[in-house]
C-alpha cells in the first residue's frame, strides 16, 4: 500500500491512475494540437500554393490563406477544397457579387444565410466561415463532397427538382474538383 498525501492506493491502483493521467495528458495535447492557429510556416506554404495554382496577388493570399485553414480545420473540410471553392465562386475576389446578389469569397446569398451568418459578408473573415459552414453541412445531409458542391452551387431543392440543375451542379463540383487538384500540385 502507497499513501500520498492521506490518500491510501494499492499498486493496481497506483499503476491505474497513472495511466488514466498519462492518457488523459496525451488525449489533451493531440486534441488542443488540432485546434491551433496554423503555423506561420504552413500558412506561408499554403499561400504560395495559392498563388502558383490560382494567379492570386501574394498580399491576398497571404491574408486569407490562414483564414481557409483555420476555417477548414473548424469545419472538417479540406483547406485545398475551400481554397479550390473560394478560386471557383470568385477568383479571390473580396468584393465579388453575382448577378444573384452573392457576395464575397465564397459567395454566400445574404438572402438565404444572414440569419445563420450574421455580420458583413463582404468581411473575409465572415464569409470563409459562412461559405465552409454552408458547404460542411451539406456534406453532413449528403455524405459526398461532389454533391455538397451541388449543393452550394444550385441548393438543394434545385438539385433534387431539376436533371438541367443536377448536370449544372455535377459539372460545377467537377471544376472545383479540378481546381483543388491544381493547388494540391502547386503545394
Amino acid at each position: 500500500m502507497i499513501t500520498y498525501n492521506k490518500f491510501s492506493f494499492s499498486r493496481f491502483q497506483n499503476t491505474f491512475l497513472k495511466l488514466c493521467i498519462l492518457f488523459l495528458s496525451s488525449y489533451l495535447t493531440v486534441a488542443c494540437s488540432t485546434t491551433k492557429a496554423p503555423t506561420v510556416n504552413h500558412s506561408q506554404q499554403f499561400s504560395t500554393g495559392i498563388q502558383n495554382a490560382y494567379s492570386v496577388h501574394p498580399t491576398t493570399a497571404n491574408r486569407v490563406a490562414p483564414i481557409i485553414l483555420q476555417t477548414a480545420d473548424r469545419y472538417n473540410i479540406s483547406p485545398h477544397l475551400l481554397a479550390a471553392l473560394i478560386r471557383q465562386e470568385s477568383s479571390y475576389i473580396s468584393n465579388a457579387k453575382s448577378s444573384a446578389d452573392a457576395v464575397g469569397l465564397t459567395q454566400v446569398r445574404p438572402k438565404f444565410w444572414q440569419q445563420t451568418c450574421p455580420g458583413n459578408l463582404y468581411d473575409e473573415q465572415i464569409n470563409i466561415n459562412c461559405g465552409a459552414y454552408i458547404l460542411s453541412r451539406y456534406y453532413e445531409s449528403t455524405g459526398d463532397w461532389s454533391k455538397a458542391l451541388g449543393y452550394y452551387n444550385v441548393g438543394p431543392t434545385g438539385y433534387k427538382r431539376s436533371l438541367y440543375m443536377r448536370q449544372q451542379a455535377h459539372k460545377y463540383a467537377s471544376s472545383v474538383k479540378r481546381h483543388e487538384q491544381a493547388l494540391k500540385e502547386a503545394l
